[in-house]
């Protein structure tokens, strides 16, 4: 039996949404356990999803589009509904044979919570806890351009300081990428496109390539530790 975390930061629920759908996916395969836990949230005055910036608010136009009043409250909504998930804590990581991390993008990289977090689990990178494990990466952003590829592209590489092995989504696996309609996905992990005032919902496509991930880290988790089995 392979254990399967999914974790997660998520400030507006698209997130969670989509960790909920790979969750679903690593569960379509045999004998996997899966726990899903969320990335602790920085103190209120710190969120920069939530924190006014009175220069952008008196800008014509940028309040209105990216619905500025209304974040705190729909951070708050959300923060709400994420109170029946665990906090992330190390012992997660010694369970785990795979791990799924997932994010929204900000400014093409990881949120600095979860950059933050990640430094707190540094010493799983000196034990070797992660290494040889698979590990998958899905994110949000606000729009097609917003920098979701690279989000995952360059969260890669602290992964691999953990000696994690990347799980993407191939080609054959997604005929959604053949659209031209405005859907999240790549071949580096599944994506949602929140919108920029965050009101667009995941797809039944973006969340069908989230439970496609999950079920590959599940799959070749398995099979690893079938193998480490026999080799023991």
């Amino acid at each position: 039996m392979a254990n399967i975390l999914v974790v997660f930061y998520s400030a507006f629920g698209h997130i969670r949404q989509m960790a909920q759908s790979v969750c679903e996916g690593a569960k379509a395969i045999e004998k996997t356990d899966v726990r899903c836990v969320k990335i602790p949230e920085f103190t209120d005055r710190l969120i920069p999803a939530i924190r006014e910036n009175p220069l952008m608010i008196d800008k014509k136009g940028i309040s209105a589009t990216f619905q500025i009043g209304k974040r705190k409250e729909n951070y708050e909504r959300e923060s709400e509904k994420q109170k029946i998930f665990k906090t992330a804590e190390i012992e997660d990581f010694h369970w785990a044979d795979g791990v799924i991390w997932g994010f929204p993008t900000y400014f093409g990289s990881m949120p600095s919570q979860v950059k933050y977090f990640l430094e707190t689990i540094g010493d799983l990178c000196v034990e070797g806890v992660l290494e040889g494990k698979p590990a998958g990466i899905f994110t949000s952003a606000g729009s097609i351009h917003s920098g979701h590829e690279a989000a995952i592209l360059t969260s890669i590489v602290p992964l691999l300081h953990f000696g994690m092995i990347i799980i993407g989504l191939p080609y054959t696996q997604n005929p959604e990428y053949l659209t031209d309609a405005p859907i999240g996905g790549t071949p580096y992990g599944p994506t949602v496109l929140a919108g920029p005032d965050g009101s667009r919902k995941p797809s039944d496509e973006e969340l069908k390539m989230a439970g496609r991930l999950g079920r590959n880290v599940a799959y070749i988790a398995n099979a690893l530790c079938m193998q480490r089995e026999r080799n023991s």
